[in-house]
């Protein structure tokens, strides 16, 4: 069974323009979460899925420029952006990791990927909510994903939000959720980069990881959170 690892992200971000290339600790944001993923995934194996409208060029073209596979599809429709990133690398379950997670958490990725051999079709760390906002991990069965895609197409909010349809059906597919016991205090936190303000906090946050900040546990992390808050 081949799974991979599709990041979505736009440009354009209404509250944070340019987010995804936004430096943060002088590299971009887009770059930390591919660098996060590409410890675990082998080149051929992780991806970023754009749009493409030419206002999602610059993303393009810094792929192409790092070497980073990159897909580019509808703009609103991401569920079916999503999808046919996963078809075209030939991928059996597909991750979905959001551009501006830039914390992401790699001990749910690995057991996500371990768990495969369950032969599930939606696997989740969301429902429950019990990681941190911004820390999101999720994986489908690419054959299951494929075959509800024309009632996720059905409501522009399916579409854009692109597991949102299965939250709402929960008697679709067999499926496992991730809860965090490692660390409490996390839940619900926001560690996500959506505004100028979340990416300062970030910025402050840095500089108490040392690089690479993908080697930290979610403990670590929640402790540098607090710090950053402090030092606000």
């Amino acid at each position: 069974m081949r799974t991979g690892c599709i990041i979505l992200t736009r440009y354009n971000s209404s509250r944070l323009p340019g987010k995804a290339l936004k430096l943060l600790a002088k590299k971009p944001l887009l770059q930390h979460v591919y660098d996060a993923l590409a410890s675990i995934f082998p080149a051929n194996q992780l991806l970023v899925a754009t749009s493409s409208l030419t206002s999602d060029n610059p993303i393009a073209e810094y792929c192409q420029k790092q070497k980073i596979n990159c897909f580019r599809g509808d703009l609103e429709n991401v569920a079916q952006r999503f999808l046919q990133a996963a078809q075209q690398y030939s991928f059996d379950y597909a991750m979905r990791i959001n551009g501006d997670n830039l914390f992401v958490e790699l001990s749910t990725v690995r057991s996500m990927i371990a768990d495969t051999k369950l032969n599930l079709d939606f696997y989740s760390n969301v429902p429950q909510r019990t990681f941190p906002y911004g820390m999101s991990v999720e994986m489908v069965n690419v054959r299951f994903y494929d075959s509800i895609l024309p009632q996720i197409s059905l409501s522009a909010k399916y579409r854009e939000h692109v597991t949102l349809y299965l939250y709402d059906h929960t008697d679709l597919g067999k499926r496992k959720y991730y809860i965090n016991q490692d660390c409490p205090e996390a839940t619900g936190i926001h560690l996500s980069i959506d505004t100028p303000k979340d990416a300062e906090l970030a910025e402050k946050m840095l500089t108490f990881l040392p690089q690479p900040t993908h080697n930290h546990n979610l403990q670590t992390i929640i402790k540098s959170y607090h710090q950053s808050k402090e030092h606000a």
